[in-house]
């Protein structure tokens, strides 16, 4: 069956909106995406109880097994990744249009694009982390006791299982929020930040509750990324700050052999929630900067028509493309 694309014109949040839309069909789809998830989830962990069991780490159902650390933590990355075919399958199964449709307004991962955002979240991350460290001591918080250095050996093992499966975990993490809950959203509004916040709230709900510093942090990114998903037309930009954070952080955890402590972004202080703000406002600067200097398309183009950065040279860059929405978004939705 050939799937139903967006029209042309058509803006990231309102993706879902093809001419099989009806109005059952987001929420049939995303309770079909918690149940796929769910039993992925349930053969995941149903592999880990047979593994245990074949290798003698525990003794029946009852017993769960435990794989270290490395393992611990590469379960728990697996458990998020298992998520992202799920939402790939029912987009094309159930919503009849191209998984692509999740990814970007060109249907497509835009790798060049990818690869500039990953450039500038290295930058604002590190500033993140600095300032955070900056700013502990300015305020004569207390730090936790100083951590040994794992050991080349260890710390190698633990970086190659998170150079695998971290960018599993964030792509997936970014597709169901800022992708498959925000089109489910956007099917139904036209004004982007009426799409933009509601997956904000549940990506810091996800993340569970610590203190309302971490939640606010996680509220923030979560804002911060479906914006730019919205304004630059695709997922690019939040997949590589997810990536560069969870891979800085992970692996500060991995050399000084934390892996597995029960500390998360949600337990966040106020230092960090701070300096995190002005990191995430500065990563967004640059990105909306980066994109309109390279004409990135934040709404689907008609057939044929050629991509950013594709005219051959001499000729007229093609019309920025601008998501429209932030004024007037009546008139961007109405091709859906």
């Amino acid at each position: 069956m050939t799937p139903w694309r967006p029209a042309p014109g058509t803006p990231y949040h309102r993706m879902a909106r093809t001419d099989a839309h009806r109005w059952w069909l987001p929420p049939a789809a995303t309770a079909a995406v918690a149940a796929g998830t769910a039993a992925a989830v349930g053969v995941l962990l149903s592999v880990r109880s047979l593994v245990g069991l074949l290798t003698g780490r525990s003794s029946g159902p009852a017993d769960e097994p435990d794989f270290g650390p490395i393992g611990e933590t590469a379960l728990l990355l697996l458990v998020v990744a298992a998520a992202l075919p799920v939402v790939l399958v029912v987009a094309r199964s159930w919503q009849q249009r191209p998984a692509g449709t999740l990814t970007s307004v060109e249907g497509r991962v835009r790798w060049r694009w990818l690869t500039a955002c990953l450039l500038i979240a290295v930058p604002a991350v590190w500033f993140m982390l600095a300032g955070f460290s900056q700013l502990l001591d300015l305020t004569g918080e207390p730090t936790a006791a100083p951590a040994a250095w794992v050991g080349w050996p260890k710390f190698a093992a633990s970086l190659s299982m998170l150079l695998l499966l971290v960018p599993l975990q964030t792509a997936a993490e970014e597709y169901v929020f800022r992708g498959w809950l925000l089109q489910a959203v956007g099917a139904f509004v036209h004004r982007p930040w009426l799409a933009i916040g509601p997956q904000a709230v549940l990506f810091a709900t996800a993340h569970g509750w610590g203190t309302p510093w971490g939640f606010l942090d996680l509220l923030t990114m979560g804002l911060v990324c479906g914006w730019l998903t919205v304004r630059t037309g695709g997922l690019e930009a939040a997949v590589a700050l997810h990536l560069v954070n969870n891979l800085i952080a992970y692996g500060g955890v991995a050399a000084l052999g934390l892996l597995g402590s029960a500390g998360t972004a949600a337990d966040a202080p106020w230092q960090l929630c701070a300096v995190s703000v002005l990191a995430l406002a500065g990563y967004a600067l640059a990105v909306r900067w980066q994109a309109d200097r390279r004409g990135i398309a934040a709404r689907t183009r008609p057939a044929g028509s050629k991509p950013a950065g594709s005219q051959p040279a001499g000729s007229q860059p093609a019309p920025r493309s601008r998501p429209a929405g932030w004024r007037g978004a009546e008139e961007a939705g109405a091709a859906g």
